[in-house]
């Protein structure tokens, strides 16, 4: 599902709703106030309604007859859209499921991933290795720039989906980018944060190569660092160490992944 633009009164209300939800200021199952929350955000009562059918289709919300509008568990919500996603890793406050999902979203990285990898040596383009190699070299560039460095984290990553020529796999950039997003901005604003370039140099290397093998066993080896980078920095919950899916490389290599 395509992410809904966050400009506008819509926008921002939909952005507010999220937020307590996640926060528990509106706990699942209670039922919403719609006329309070009217006066609260100061919108009116027809762009709360929009807005919550927003969050009505991430389920979220729900509406019932003699019950109103009220929250849904959390085992309803639907946690691979990229909206609920952000908004967890945005959100103020942290709760054991919150820091459970970044382990989570580590062990799909570590599934998704080294088998993308392996398509894209195969079938990488000239493009696809254009796009790579742009990746790489923005991230030589940014210097102390977090923001910087996060941006070109992501276009790597993403360029990687894209050069499996896989649609259902260039669509898992939605999920993958949000928790990578999260994890890069605590480590490349560290100031324990090592060079990011030689392991995603190597995975390219690999793509170049087309070595569908020595591809994979780059990226697990770029994985199983971003795991060990976080955890030393303090940021990850870890709720079982770094996945043991198939073979791992356990060399030291440089942060940022």
């Amino acid at each position: 599902m395509t992410p809904y633009a966050r400009r506008g009164v819509h926008g921002q209300t939909v952005e507010a709703l999220a937020r307590r939800v996640l926060s528990g200021d509106l706990p699942e199952g209670s039922t919403l106030d719609l006329v309070a929350l009217q006066s609260e955000l100061d919108v009116s009562l027809t762009a709360l309604r929009e807005s919550l059918k927003v969050l009505a289709a991430k389920g979220m919300v729900d509406a019932r007859q003699k019950r109103g509008t009220f929250v849904r568990s959390r085992s309803d919500w639907n946690l691979l859209d990229a909206d609920v996603l952000r908004w967890q890793f945005e959100s103020d406050r942290t709760s054991d499921a919150d820091s459970a999902l970044l382990g989570n979203l580590a062990e799909v990285r570590g599934i998704i991933e080294p088998a993308a990898v392996r398509l894209a040596a195969e079938r990488r383009t000239d493009a696809d290795l254009a796009a790579l190699d742009a990746a790489v070299d923005a991230m030589g560039q940014g210097g102390s720039d977090a923001a910087h460095a996060v941006e070109a984290d992501l276009a790597f990553h993403r360029a990687l989906l894209a050069a499996t020529h896989n649609e259902l796999l260039e669509r898992m950039e939605m999920v993958i980018e949000s928790g990578l997003a999260y994890r890069d901005r605590i480590v490349h604003s560290s100031p324990h944060s090592e060079d990011p370039v030689p392991a995603h140099r190597a995975v390219l290397d690999a793509v170049r190569d087309r070595d569908p093998r020595a591809a994979e066993a780059a990226m697990r080896a770029l994985l199983d660092q971003a795991g060990r980078d976080l955890d030393r920095i303090g940021g990850s919950p870890d709720p079982g160490g770094s996945p043991d899916i198939g073979s791992h490389n356990d060399t030291e290599g440089p942060t940022g992944q």
